[in-house]
């Protein structure tokens, strides 16, 4: 009388097809090409262009302008800005000569992840001639400010932490 046995993973009369290990071994690879195609999918059907074709003669037209034009020149070259736990801000201006100072100008505060809680706000001329606003207080962390007229802008900064004391540009230190 015959038995009939099951077949066993040693047994080398089942076909390799019937055994687990060759399908184990092959799933790793198997996903590694299914992840290269659909990474090559994504990349051909998405793909933007982040320069223009003709990126380095638009450059080069932008610096012979830049050439050319008269640069005017900045009645202001740094500003110290000062904000209050209450939202207040006051900016004083290091001016350079006797050039007439704006009526507002604009701080903007950008958090540089984009996160979209930016701050921008109109700061009116006092009668000292510093400039005064409100703004809501901004947390604690990463922040790019930005001081700006309608004819001129200081240099951006990053400031870290809390926003107490800021200097843009170049100002006098102990003021």
């Amino acid at each position: 009388m015959t038995t009939c046995a099951m077949p066993t993973a040693n047994d080398s009369s089942t076909p390799w097809y019937r055994q687990r290990w060759p399908w184990l071994l092959m799933a790793g690879p198997a996903v590694v090409v299914v992840a290269a195609i659909v990474t090559a999918w994504i990349a051909a059907s998405g793909a933007d262009p982040l320069l223009a074709r003709d990126y380095y003669k638009r450059g080069l037209l932008v610096n012979k302008l830049l050439a050319v034009q008269p640069r005017p020149a900045e009645p202001v070259s740094g500003a110290v800005l000062r904000f209050g736990s209450d939202g207040g801000v006051r900016v004083e201006l290091a001016r350079v000569g006797d050039a007439a100072l704006p009526a507002t100008l604009r701080l903007t505060l950008v958090r540089p992840a984009g996160r979209g809680d930016d701050r921008t706000v109109t700061l009116a001329r006092d009668a000292d001639g510093s400039y005064a606003g409100r703004i809501e207080t901004p947390p604690a962390g990463r922040w790019i400010v930005t001081l700006e007229a309608d004819t001129w802008r200081l240099p951006t900064t990053v400031v870290d932490g809390t926003l107490s004391v800021v200097r843009l540009g170049a100002t006098n230190a102990n003021r």
